[in-house]
């Protein structure tokens, strides 16, 4: 195990947890040695490189056991590298305690009221530059007085209506983009092509949409408020 770890470069503790993710064949044993061979090195060297495509353990395992295609697979490595700010490397709880300023048993408190901030990868919860910055935004919010419990329902209202609509728009992308380029595609490298760029053209007009729609029905609501209050 050993010489297998300092050949792929890697940590005897990242070989057994491959290991115990079912993720690397078990080696060969003559008594009390363990064997290792060049499957094995590939097998390694084939984990690593979806995981630099930002695929988590569990899409991995699915890649290797034949359940998703390379073109599936290529289009969730672009969803995850979306989700997890792709330029910044994922933070741990304390650090992202420490870079949002504020204890780390306030954000496992507000996760525990259902409020969502980081997202698990493998196991683990994870947060990325964005989740500080709204946590930021939250404590200045705070600032003006708003008050905890209230703005902490707003907020879960707010995740259960926004990953109602984002069901439904997966459903839309999976049944008339997703099928269609799969079902039409000369080739598994075609289709992840046309998958990958349809997402990354759809993520931002989806976005600008939805923001666009819910900024203006806000304003609109306060402009009836308010002048109501001036009247």
């Amino acid at each position: 195990m050993e010489q297998l770890a300092a050949a792929c470069d890697v940590s005897v503790d990242t070989v057994r947890y491959y290991q115990a993710r079912g993720l690397l064949a078990q080696p060969t044993r003559e008594g009390r040695v363990a064997w290792y061979g060049p499957e094995h090195v590939q097998g390694i060297r084939r984990i690593r490189e979806l995981q630099r495509k930002g695929l988590t353990l569990a899409a991995i395992g699915r890649v290797l056991r034949g359940e998703l295609g390379p073109a599936d697979a290529d289009l969730a490595a672009a969803v995850a590298q979306e989700l997890g700010d792709a330029e910044d490397e994922p933070l741990d709880l304390e650090s992202f305690a420490e870079r949002a300023g504020v204890p780390a048993s306030l954000i496992q408190a507000v996760e525990r009221e259902g409020i969502r901030i980081g997202r698990l990868v493998d196991g683990e919860r994870r947060y990325t530059a964005g989740d500080v910055e709204v946590v930021r935004t939250a404590l200045r919010l705070l600032e003006f007085g708003l008050p905890v419990g209230e703005l902490l329902g707003l907020a879960r209202d707010a995740d259960r209506a926004m990953r109602e609509l984002a069901t439904r728009a997966v459903d839309l992308f999976d049944d008339h983009v997703r099928k269609p380029i799969r079902d039409s595609a000369p080739d598994e490298a075609r289709a992840a092509e046309q998958l990958v760029e349809a997402f990354r053209e759809l993520l931002p007009a989806v976005q600008a949409l939805v923001a666009h729609h819910f900024r203006r029905v806000l304003l609109e609501t306060a402009e009836e408020r308010f002048e109501d209050v001036a009247g």
